[in-house]
């Protein structure tokens, strides 16, 4: 899977959509903010809760989006690969089938910001 183009083809979806319903989108993206900005837990942190969550849910777009936070944040490999590890241990075998999916995600999308 080319990560690149499918996450942008995702966002244009997600463009239209915002047009078509801007209140509830708004409404949704103001949960995800607040959600983000308090300090409890670190925002590294609630991305590797949110990518385990997006594995065990076998959630594709969700995988690219939290992966893509955690490139531009940051976070290593190894780092990405325990939470992954967590995420199995949680999902079973559907998640083992999105947590490779989520390392070949990482993976592309990291060499991709180091060109």
């Amino acid at each position: 899977m080319d990560w690149k183009t499918y996450m942008d083809d995702m966002k244009n979806d997600i463009r239209a959509l915002n047009r078509t319903i801007p209140e509830t989108t708004r409404a949704f993206a103001t949960l995800g903010k607040s959600v983000k900005e308090s300090e409890v837990l670190p925002f590294k942190t609630k991305e590797f809760i949110a990518l385990g969550i997006a594995v065990a849910q076998g959630c594709e777009p969700c995988i690219g989006f939290h992966i893509e936070a955690l490139v531009r944040i940051g976070a290593s490999r190894e780092e990405v690969a325990d939470a992954l590890a967590m995420a199995l241990q949680m999902g079973g075998g559907p998640a083992l089938m999105y947590a490779a999916k989520a390392l070949a995600a990482y993976d592309q999308m990291k060499a991709d910001k180091e060109k």
